[in-house]
């Protein structure tokens, strides 16, 4: 054996190191990772929870537009937002549970959204469904809203 094995095998010790740097950056991008999506998830919190600023004019071309096109790809229903249950006062429970009197658990935009619906859509025909669309960890999770035009 021309080379020593010093040269050739680290040691034990050496390993136990090395691994133990590399799950310490690991653990720290998981780190970074996580304290990032927290930032955008308060931000988006942030933006959700306060009024749009969006008129009833504009928000109704929005709605015409989303609904042609769907109509146009031959769908009666459409699903136009999804928000985190946060956004509820108790975070979907009523909305999961089919209660009446759901939709005064909402807030923010969701809330500026339904009233939009009772005032334009409603009296059209348009009907409207607000129902948990993720179980992620098998908790309640997003709440999406639907627009449907099928009886």
């Amino acid at each position: 054996m021309s080379e020593k094995p010093d040269d050739l095998l680290p040691s034990a010790s050496a390993c136990r190191t090395k691994i133990a740097q590399v799950e310490g950056e690991k653990a720290s991008e998981y780190m970074r990772n996580k304290a990032k999506a927290d930032a955008e998830k308060k931000e988006l919190m942030d933006r959700l929870s306060k009024p749009s600023g969006v008129s009833d004019d504009e928000r109704l071309k929005r709605a015409a537009a989303i609904i042609k096109r769907a109509v146009s790809n031959g769908l009666r229903e459409v699903e136009v937002g999804r928000f985190p249950n946060a956004l509820c006062t108790d975070h979907g429970r009523a909305i999961n549970q089919m209660e009446p009197g759901w939709e005064e658990t909402l807030t923010g935009l969701p809330k500026e959204l339904f009233q939009f619906w009772k005032k334009h859509l409603q009296p059209r025909g348009y009907k409207i469904k607000f129902q948990i669309v993720d179980y992620s960890g098998g908790v309640p999770g997003d709440v999406g809203i639907s627009l449907s035009w099928n009886e």
